[in-house]
């Protein structure tokens, strides 16, 4: 079931439930313009959007030319236009948020298990199981670099700064690596400018607040595993 709470910071009541049924969600999130919110679930190659101002569940069967077993990670773009459904394989399909149509197929070596869009939707960072991150161009679709990420066994999340200057990379050994996006975009092998070494277990989700002062890093493989940076 999806919750939707009114948050006043002192009670945050509970406005309403919907219940998909048989349909474990993986993963939730409102579109940019707050009207829909897209549900993937953890076994099946389906999503739900819910429609805020209707307030009707529409099912996405299959989205055409999108040949994945189960559908559970995505991606929106700051603009409001894409989504990105992260396939397996090293697939990621850029879909339309308008019509949910695929508008691209991209590939990376290995398998990817994170991306993130930067602030003005224009690349796609993608981090790879093997610790390598591609960066994409949305128009294009085009590679327009890669990178190694120093020291990663295996890439687990990813964050591209709002304001554009920062690229987080959280790998399985719990580091997460800081580095300038000029660095990215022109080395192969970039320094961090900082290494976060505080997590023992993997890092799993990594996040820039919105003025880029605090980098959140969080564990889901124990208890109480966040840190603020």
């Amino acid at each position: 079931s999806l919750s939707f709470l009114k948050v006043d910071g002192i009670r945050n009541p509970k406005i309403q439930s919907i219940y998909l049924e048989n349909f474990p969600i993986y993963k939730a999130r409102f579109s940019v313009d707050g009207e829909q919110v897209i549900a993937t679930g953890t076994h099946h190659s389906m999503f739900f959007v819910y429609d805020m101002i209707a307030g009707t569940v529409i099912p996405i069967p299959k989205v055409r030319g999108v040949e994945e077993k189960f559908l559970r990670n995505f991606e929106l773009s700051p603009d409001g236009s894409f989504m990105l459904l992260i396939g397996t394989s090293g697939y990621l399909h850029l879909l339309s948020m308008k019509t949910k149509e695929l508008i691209s197929t991209m590939k990376v070596n290995g398998r990817c298990t994170a991306s993130a869009f930067t602030p003005d939707s224009s690349k796609i960072y993608s981090y790879s199981k093997e610790g390598e991150v591609f960066i994409w161009d949305v128009r294009s679709r085009k590679c327009l670099h890669k990178f190694e990420d120093e020291g990663s066994l295996e890439g687990k999340c990813i964050a591209v700064s709002k304001n554009n200057q920062y690229v987080a990379c959280g790998s399985s050994s719990g580091v997460v690596n800081l580095y300038t996006t000029d660095a990215c975009l022109r080395e192969n092998h970039p320094k961090p400018v900082k290494a976060i070494m505080n997590l023992v277990t993997s890092a799993t989700c990594v996040t820039f607040n919105p003025t880029t002062e605090i980098l959140a890093v969080a564990s889901r493989d124990t208890d109480e595993a966040v840190k603020l940076v």
